[in-house]
């Protein structure tokens, strides 16, 4: 069973506010009774079920441990309705005390965009370090691809948006590094529709740049496709508009590792093609 532990360091990790708001899931099989099992695997179910008309989770796996941790029980009934207008109001106040965190704050699920599932993957792959997820991370990951994907196949930019090419076909992508095969409709719907989708919708050529540029590190795209990204953008006087430290931090951050990726142009299925440069 999982836990979110909440406000907790780490190893190589640092903080100048005592790790206020760090959430880390962590899996221990012995955690939790038959009870809670169950409530979490009748919450998986219900979400599976009903995934495609209500696809946000609501966090409904954490706020469930953070109620049992505050004594609330989540799923209590609606009050009578004599008592409706003053006992609402106070249980709707001990519902929000009951789903705070220890630290303050109240955790929420990051639901888009949905590329950034698919890429640690992809660069764990490069690094060949895939082996460090266990098969319960594996098993989550799958669930949350799965989960997410759209009805016609793809993936959505976030969870409640229709499917984009990067995000589909880096999803795709994932899955079949993580095991999953290319199966036939008959034996594997949901990676079928994915790649018809890919097909039907032009193919990766018509995928952003950054999509390119990580199937590029793979070694599954050729650079040649790729929209020149030159780091020396950073050499220009700093006070153009299209200079990259113009860009807000985050931008600045992802534009940074870009740039330096095009620039060496690296290709992990051939090791011998490595370039440190043009």
């Amino acid at each position: 069973m999982w836990k979110l532990k909440i406000g907790e360091g780490g190893s190589w990790v640092k903080t100048c506010n005592g790790y206020l708001g760090r959430e880390i899931w962590e899996f221990d099989e012995r955690l939790g009774t038959n009870e809670d099992r169950a409530a979490v695997e009748r919450a998986r179910r219900e979400f599976f079920i009903n995934r495609h008309h209500k696809k946000q989770n609501s966090d409904l796996l954490v706020r469930l441990q953070l109620a049992k941790e505050n004594n609330f029980d989540y799923f209590k009934k609606a009050c009578p309705k004599e008592k409706t207008a003053s006992a609402a109001v106070q249980r709707a106040v001990c519902f929000f005390s009951a789903i705070q965190a220890k630290d303050g704050h109240w955790p929420g699920d990051f639901d888009g965009p949905i590329f950034c599932t698919p890429i640690p993957i992809i660069v764990q792959y490069v690094m060949e370090m895939l082996h460090i997820l266990s098969s319960e991370h594996r098993k989550e990951l799958f669930r949350y691809m799965y989960n997410h994907q759209n009805e016609d196949g793809g993936w959505g930019l976030h969870t409640e948006t229709p499917s984009s090419m990067i995000c589909t076909a880096l999803s795709y992508t994932a899955l079949r590094l993580l095991g999953e095969e290319a199966y036939s409709k008959e034996d594997d719907e949901a990676m079928y529709r994915a790649r018809e989708w890919i097909h039907d919708h032009g193919g990766v050529t018509m995928m952003p740049s950054w999509g390119k540029l990580i199937l590029s590190i793979l070694g599954v795209y050729d650079w040649s496709g790729v929209n020149p990204m030159p780091p020396e953008l950073f050499l220009l006087p700093s006070w153009l508009p299209i200079h990259p430290g113009m860009r807000r931090r985050a931008s600045r951050v992802i534009v940074a590792a870009i740039n330096l990726g095009f620039d060496a142009q690296l290709n992990s299925c051939c090791p011998t093609r490595h370039t440190s440069g043009r």
